[in-house]
C-alpha cells in the first residue's frame, strides 16, 4: 500500500487586504495546496472555495499566542500584513507592522514552520538609477530614510538577514513588487492615498486634463493578481532569497497621460511637493509628501530573478493594471473584507 502524499497547509496574514485576496484565491486553486488559513484582524464576510479564516492582530500583546495556535502543521507562511496608517503618526505604523512582523517570524521558528515568504517592497531599496535595465535583487536596501513607509520594510530586511543566519532550516523568500493594482481593491487604495472624502467619480479620465511632468517620475506597476502567482511560486518552488516583481514596461507621465487622453504638462517637483506637504499638514490628504520624495528615488527594478528561478510571467501589462484601478475607483468596488469594502464617498 502506498501512501498519498497529503497537500500544502499555507497560512497568510494580511489575507483580507489588495495582495492577501489575491493569494489565498491563487493558492486555493493550486492542487498541490490542501489547505489554506486566511489570518487578519477582522473575520471578512467573503467567501473563497478552499479558504478558512481566523482573527490575529499582530499590534496586540497576545498575538504571539493567538498565533501559536493557528502555526503548528503549517508548511509556510506568507506574511502580507501591513498597516499603511496613521501617517501622521508613525509609532503606530511602526508598531504594527515592524513589532508585528517580529512576532510572526517568531511563531514561524518557533511552530517549526518550514517555509517563510515575506512582503518587503519596491519600498525597501535606496535610491537608484531610473532607467532600464534596473538594478537586481543585489542593490541596497537601505531605504529612503525620512518614509515610514520605506523605514520600515528596511528594518525588516535586515531583521530577515539575522533571522535566515540563525535558521538556515527555514527557507526564507522576499518578495519586492512594485506598485500593485486590481479593480476590486481600487477604493481601499483612494482612501490610503487620496483620503475617505474624496469622490471616486472624480477619478475618471476625462476630468483629469493633464498630468506633471516631474523629475524622477518613473515607477513600476503590476497587476496584483501576477503578484500572487509569484507568490504561490514561491510557496512551491524550492527557492530562496528576494525577488523582484514588475511588469514589463516603466511608467511615467507620458504612459499617464495616454491612459487619461491627457496632456504632460512640466512642472517642478518642489511645487508639487509644497502642495502636497500643505494638504498632508491640515489632514486633507494621508498621503505624506515623505513617500512623495521616496517615489521620485526608487530605483527601475529587473525581475530577470523571478522569471528566471521561478518561471513567473506576469499576465497583464502595466497598462493594464492601471486601467483596472482607474475603472475601479471610478465604480467604487470591492469586495466583503474591511480593508476592501467598496464604496465612492467616505
Amino acid at each position: 500500500m502506498t501512501n498519498t502524499p497529503r497537500g500544502l497547509r499555507v497560512v497568510v496574514t494580511g489575507s483580507t487586504g489588495n495582495v492577501g485576496t489575491s493569494v489565498v484565491r491563487a493558492l486555493a486553486e493550486d492542487p498541490a495546496v490542501s489547505s489554506v488559513l486566511g489570518l487578519a484582524r477582522r473575520r471578512p464576510e467573503l467567501t473563497v472555495p478552499g479558504v478558512e479564516w481566523g482573527t490575529v492582530d499582530l499590534e496586540h500583546g497576545d498575538s504571539p499566542r493567538r498565533l501559536a495556535e493557528h502555526l503548528p502543521g503549517a508548511d509556510a507562511v506568507i506574511h502580507l500584513a501591513w498597516r499603511f496608517q496613521p501617517t501622521h503618526d508613525p509609532v503606530v505604523t511602526w508598531r504594527s507592522n515592524v513589532e508585528g512582523s517580529l512576532r510572526v517570524f517568531g511563531a514561524v521558528r518557533d511552530a517549526g514552520v518550514p517555509v517563510l515568504v515575506h512582503a518587503s517592497s519596491v519600498g525597501a531599496y535606496s535610491p537608484g538609477p531610473k532607467q532600464e535595465p534596473g538594478v537586481d535583487e543585489q542593490w541596497p536596501t537601505h531605504g529612503w530614510p525620512d518614509a515610514a513607509y520605506c523605514r520600515e520594510k528596511a528594518y525588516l530586511e535586515r531583521v530577515l538577514d539575522t533571522f535566515e543566519l540563525r535558521n538556515p532550516q527555514i527557507r526564507v523568500v522576499r518578495m519586492r513588487p512594485g506598485f500593485l493594482f486590481k479593480r476590486t481593491a481600487a477604493s481601499e487604495q483612494r482612501r490610503i492615498f487620496g483620503g475617505r472624502h474624496l469622490p471616486g467619480f472624480l477619478l475618471r479620465p476625462d476630468l483629469l486634463p493633464f498630468v506633471p511632468d516631474l523629475k524622477g517620475l518613473r515607477f513600476q506597476v503590476l497587476h496584483t493578481d501576477d503578484a500572487a502567482e509569484a507568490y504561490r511560486l514561491a510557496v512551491t518552488t524550492d527557492v530562496r532569497g528576494a525577488f523582484n516583481l514588475a511588469a514589463d514596461s516603466v511608467t511615467d507621465a507620458r504612459q499617464l497621460a495616454g491612459l487619461l487622453d491627457a496632456r504632460v504638462v512640466p512642472a517642478p517637483a518642489a511645487l508639487v511637493r509644497t502642495a502636497l506637504a500643505a494638504a498632508w499638514r491640515t489632514h486633507a490628504v494621508p498621503a505624506s509628501p515623505h513617500l512623495f520624495d521616496a517615489v521620485l528615488r526608487l530605483p527601475v527594478m529587473n525581475s530577470g530573478r523571478a522569471r528566471e528561478e521561478l518561471g513567473w510571467r506576469p499576465a497583464y501589462s502595466a497598462t493594464d493594471a492601471l486601467r483596472a484601478f482607474l475603472h475601479g475607483v471610478s465604480h467604487g468596488e470591492g469586495e466583503d473584507t474591511a480593508p476592501l469594502a467598496g464604496r465612492q464617498w467616505g
